[in-house]
């Protein structure tokens, strides 16, 4: 009996040693919320998107949403990291139905903290974030819209 409670012991003790650092926990919805003040004059809130790379394991966060024709949508991202204005390394991509691309964050070489898209066909699109860079792997993204 006193072996196997070693064993067991052995094996605990492993198991605690040899375990992953743990990452610190993202707080996307946070992110997500200081970010609907961002939105801009007119812009009426629509929805919140936790953006949340797993510290690095994930590379892509996706979403979709059903976009109506004639309408002027806005996408913001918030992140923790890097400095004031920035996105630490989160690109977003908006996709038409087809995948077609639509908008995006990154324009001439920079990572800008959002962009406004005018809908021309109501349909679903596919909202993609993405990790370039990034220090934290976690932020939070707002939609808006305005007529």
């Amino acid at each position: 009996m006193k072996r196997i409670i070693t064993v067991l012991a052995i094996i605990a003790g492993a198991s605690f040693w040899l375990a992953p650092q743990a990452n610190a926990q993202c707080n996307a919805g946070q992110y997500a919320e200081n970010c609907i003040s961002e939105l801009g004059d007119g812009y009426t809130f629509l929805k919140s998107f936790q953006i949340d790379g797993r510290g690095g394991q994930q590379n892509k966060v996706e979403y979709s949403y059903v976009f109506s024709k004639d309408t002027n949508y806005t996408i913001k991202i918030c992140s923790p990291g890097g400095p004031a204005g920035t996105t630490d390394g989160i690109k977003v991509t908006l996709y038409d139905s087809n995948r077609t691309k639509k908008g995006s964050s990154y324009v001439n070489g920079s990572l800008l903290k959002g962009f406004t898209y005018p809908c021309p066909a109501t349909g679903i699109y596919y909202i993609t974030f993405e990790f370039e860079g990034s220090s934290n792997y976690c932020g939070g993204s707002v939609l808006g819209f305005k007529r």
